[in-house]
């Protein structure tokens, strides 16, 4: 068992990218789902799906390419940790490398990259920043 899903979630990610497979197979729960959304609205994956497989459910995240194979997702690294949590308000909320990355957070309106939270002028806790 790990002791920070969402870390392991977003290993598996750059793990799977830096090796160019197609797709990642992640132990699912409703908030590595989220996160797996929030990562597709933004451009960086195709899609998610849920696997029905025994003994738990499986989420299999279809990874985005570039025309020549060149890597979408260049980093992505947690943020707010077990030990230790970020926190920040939708004021707090700067674009990431110039707009091109984006930062992904739990808010009360439910995970949302940067720029949604700040559309929609909430906060919370900073999960994962993605370029």
């Amino acid at each position: 068992m790990h002791s920070d899903p969402i870390a392991d979630f977003l290993t598996r990610i750059r793990n799977a990218v830096s090796i160019e497979r197609p797709y990642v197979d992640i132990p699912h729960s409703n908030l590595k789902q989220a996160v797996a959304d929030a990562l597709q609205r933004e451009g960086f994956v195709w899609d998610s799906e849920v696997l029905e497989t025994e003994p738990a459910k499986t989420l299999r995240v279809n990874l985005k390419y570039g025309p020549n194979g060149e890597q979408v997702i260049n980093y992505i690294q947690r943020v707010s940790k077990p030990g230790r949590r970020i926190y920040s308000g939708s004021g707090d909320l700067r674009p990431v490398r110039h707009g091109t990355g984006i930062t992904i957070l739990t808010t009360p309106k439910g995970v949302l990259s940067n720029r949604e939270a700040r559309k929609e002028h909430v906060g919370g806790e900073v999960l994962a920043e993605v370029w």
